[in-house]
């Protein structure tokens, strides 16, 4: 194990637009009362404020509509981005990170948006519920339940339900990669064409060399903050032993073709690295890229940093690609 007095702690290492991207979070944070003393509700309004400069912008759609899909949890808040007219499109089901606790379709809207109009898809975004008022696997629960909806709902919407593909980032990765556990385990693997992982937090166990490296104050995801995400989406610790809370316990055979986005300043680094092997192991074919001087959330930052636009562009032609030979 890496000793804190090897490493790089201050955070030079990080892609210069992608600090001032941090610089102007921070400078936004500095605008509001301190989170700690706010109640979470108040606090997600202070981190969707801040947010709101990054959402804006970008590709235009030919549609974009707000609807409700019941789920076993009740009704859950989907977006679909339309970038192109006519029917029988691809889709991808988009879930957004934020540690289950935070963040929503609107935070990611225009990460989305750039999903749409690059690869030409329809983008299903889903405002899941959150952490801790709802614990694992309502979350999770909830996304499968739109999963299976859009089976359904497909010829409505345009989209080709052979064709559909689920990703997200971070917490929204986790949650991507266990509905396609979930799925295969129920005998209904087929129905997701491909995933696209961004950062996800695949393992409960953070203790790495990239953790101790890069989970430090000086980088945009603490190790306190994980380990409290963690708290608040898992009902009970044992539910850390569970393969659909924890994908690092989980057998990956037999899941569809994915794209693991992997920024290399990032305390989930090493489990990005890990599952991509992983996955290989599994005969999953997977494409994983390691995104050098990149941060946790850096894809949300494309406005000002060409790292964000180069990993995009490079996931979005591979979900075109993987989708156009279905």
């Amino acid at each position: 194990m890496t000793t804190t007095q090897d490493v790089t702690r201050d955070g030079s290492d990080i892609d210069p637009d992608l600090r001032r991207f941090m610089a102007i979070n921070a400078q936004a944070y500095a605008g509001h009362p301190p989170l700690d003393g706010l109640s979470l509700p108040e606090a997600r309004k202070i981190f969707t404020a801040v947010r709101e400069p990054w959402r804006t912008g970008g590709p235009v759609m030919v549609s974009t509509r707000d609807l409700t899909v019941e789920t076993r949890h009740g009704a859950v808040p989907v977006r679909i981005h339309d970038p192109l007219p006519g029917a029988a499109k691809p889709a991808l089901i988009y879930v957004h990170g934020g540690g289950w606790t935070i963040f929503n379709i609107d935070t990611h809207d225009r990460l989305m948006r750039e999903y749409a109009a690059r690869a030409g898809v329809v983008v299903i975004g889903v405002d899941y519920d959150l952490s801790p008022e709802v614990k694992f696997p309502v979350a999770l629960e909830q996304v499968i339940d739109v999963v299976g909806w859009l089976e359904t709902a497909a010829p409505e919407l345009g989209v080709d339900p052979s064709r559909v593909a689920i990703g997200g980032d971070s917490a929204g990765g986790n949650l991507s990669l266990t509905t396609c556990l979930a799925l295969r385990d129920q005998g209904r693997g087929e129905v997701i064409a491909a995933m696209i992982l961004n950062y996800p937090v695949v393992d409960r166990d953070t203790g790495t060399e990239h953790a101790d490296r890069y989970g430090g104050p000086a980088y945009m995801l603490t190790n306190a903050e994980m380990e409290q995400f963690w708290v608040n989406y898992l009902a009970d610790p044992k539910d850390a032993e569970n393969p659909l809370a924890n994908p690092a316990r989980a057998d990956l055979t037999g899941l569809p073709p994915v794209f693991l986005a992997i920024p290399e300043c990032d305390l989930l680094t090493g489990q990005g690295l890990s599952i991509a092997e992983r996955f290989e192991a599994a005969g999953v074919p997977v494409r994983a890229e390691t995104y050098v001087g990149a941060c946790h959330s850096f894809l949300e930052a494309v406005s000002i940093a060409p790292i964000a636009d180069r990993a995009l562009a490079e996931t979005s032609a591979w979900l075109a690609e993987t989708l156009a030979a279905r």
